[in-house]
């Protein structure tokens, strides 16, 4: 039987980070961190910025691997989340849009944007049924309720390193500054609808072309759920356009009395780590 594949699922976030860090000081096994990129026009560029400057730099002078993944259709064309959901024609919704109530659609983003790249190369390289790779997701202490939340596939058997450490993610912003390198960015889609709402509206201080980019989106799926006879949806809780949730210049606190937010909703293991 070959030798099982040891690899980390990398996310491009503070918990991410922390652990190829924590590989290059002996604390982890892992030598492979797999990255998988829902797309150049999809991930936040904070994320890929810092990928390119300090993730990816940091790998290959410590001897790790960072390799980049990417979905790719049966004619083996590119495929983004962001293109999915703009496509013409397309009636596709694979990210969580909050319905009128506010509550989170179902979504496929996470699982084929994320999950089913990481398992094609993992499969690719040897994972079976018989004989599973092991994945290590960057969960840390003060969101264990992320773990073990969601369906292991045949081929791979979920590994959460920072709850066998007791690594909380101040920890883990520690654990990185010691190395040399700056905290990264929160991961995300800069369009997704589990953003916290202080997140929204920092975006629409700092980053105002892709905030209107974002009102852009939703409008664009709204004209095509009204052609076709359904209810808007929105980017978030709050059951109105995304300009009119988040006004310009006011400061979102009704969010503080959750201290894990709803970004801690993704609770694949797989996005925001």
């Amino acid at each position: 039987m070959p030798e099982s594949l040891l690899t980390f699922s990398f996310g491009g976030g503070v918990q991410s980070v922390a652990a190829m860090v924590l590989a290059t000081t002996g604390r982890l096994p892992y030598r492979t961190f797999l990255f998988a990129n829902v797309g150049d026009d999809s991930e936040h560029p904070g994320t890929l910025t810092y990928l390119e400057q300090h993730a990816k730099p940091y790998a290959t002078a410590h001897g790790l691997e960072l390799i980049e993944l990417h979905r790719t259709r049966r004619d083996g064309s590119p495929e983004t989340l962001y293109g999915r959901l703009t496509k013409e024609g397309s009636r596709s919704l694979p990210i969580p849009v909050r319905m009128s109530n506010g509550a989170p659609g179902t979504r496929s983003c996470t699982a084929d944007f994320k999950i089913r790249v990481v398992g094609k190369w993992l499969k690719q390289h040897g994972a079976s049924a018989e004989n599973p790779a092991t994945v290590g997701v960057g969960i840390s202490l003060d969101e264990i309720e992320r773990a073990n939340t969601r369906r292991q596939e045949p081929y791979e058997r979920i590994h959460y390193p920072l709850l066998d450490l007791g690594l909380r993610r101040a920890d883990c912003h520690r654990v990185i500054t010691a190395a040399g390198l700056p905290v990264p960015p929160k991961s995300a889609c800069w369009f997704c609808p589990y953003h916290r709402p202080t997140t929204w509206a920092e975006m629409r201080r700092s980053e105002p072309e892709l905030f209107e980019r974002s009102c852009q989106l939703e409008t664009l799926l709204n004209e095509r759920r009204a052609a076709l006879g359904k209810d808007p949806v929105f980017l978030t809780r709050f059951g109105r356009p995304l300009a009119r949730a988040i006004p310009a210049g006011q400061l979102t606190v009704f969010d503080a009395l959750d201290p894990h937010g709803e970004d801690a909703l993704c609770d694949s293991g797989r996005c925001f780590t």
